[in-house]
């Protein structure tokens, strides 16, 4: 993880670039693009991988977990509709990129995640590149039914399923997008809370994600 916060230059020029790049595979919503275009990616690598920081790539940050590719993303958070002052539950902080891209977007961001470590780390970093979200170290797969109900939940790890405690932790007109699947691949799948009882659910796109670990999942 770096601690030395520097952004010239270089890395602008490298996040301008990621942006066109995103466009141009799909990602079409300005103000995520807008995001993306904020946060300093480098600043969740080691010094010595910045020049991979702005690449359209994953990358491992530890505890066997990964920075996830911009464009899985930026494609996530667009299916998230994301709008100033949305409740948002994100499971799998990792490393707190896109925590952060959801915080540039007005959201006001709960992030559970399963491993110490990386909960430590993040909730450290953070505050200090600044952004401030409510960190929580657990069980993600079975939400966090104390805050609930949340505009929008984010699962960024593959699930067998769709957990039935974060359908019940969505407020009516919510979204939850999620990738299931089995543990080589997963479609995203996005459902909207139409009310108490009623939901739309759609199937999309391919991806690869670690596994969603924990009593409601892997």
């Amino acid at each position: 993880m770096a601690y030395k916060y520097i952004d010239n230059y270089r890395e602008q020029g490298g996040r301008k670039q990621l942006v066109e790049l995103l466009r141009k595979k799909g990602i079409a919503d300005e103000q995520v693009l807008a995001a993306i275009g904020k946060v300093p990616r480098h600043y969740f690598f080691d010094e010595t991988f910045w020049n991979q920081a702005y690449k359209d790539i994953a990358f491992p940050i530890g505890e066997g977990q990964t920075i996830s590719q911009p464009y899985t993303v930026a494609y996530q958070t667009e299916l998230l509709h994301i709008r100033k002052g949305d409740t948002v539950l994100e499971i799998g902080t990792g490393c707190g990129y896109q925590t952060c891209i959801l915080l540039e977007l007005g959201a006001k961001v709960y992030t559970i995640e399963r491993q110490e470590k990386l909960y430590i780390r993040t909730k450290q970093v953070l505050p200090h590149i600044g952004y401030k979200a409510n960190f929580f170290c657990g069980d993600g797969s079975k939400g966090m039914p104390k805050y609930a109900p949340f505009n929008k939940i984010i699962v960024t790890a593959g699930a067998p399923f769709v957990p039935e405690d974060m359908l019940q932790q969505l407020a009516v007109g919510g979204i939850l997008v999620i990738p299931v699947g089995d543990e080589q691949s997963q479609k995203m799948v996005t459902i909207l809370k139409v009310s108490d009882t009623d939901y739309e659910k759609v199937v999309l796109d391919t991806f690869r994600f670690v596994p969603l670990v924990g009593d409601r999942a892997w």
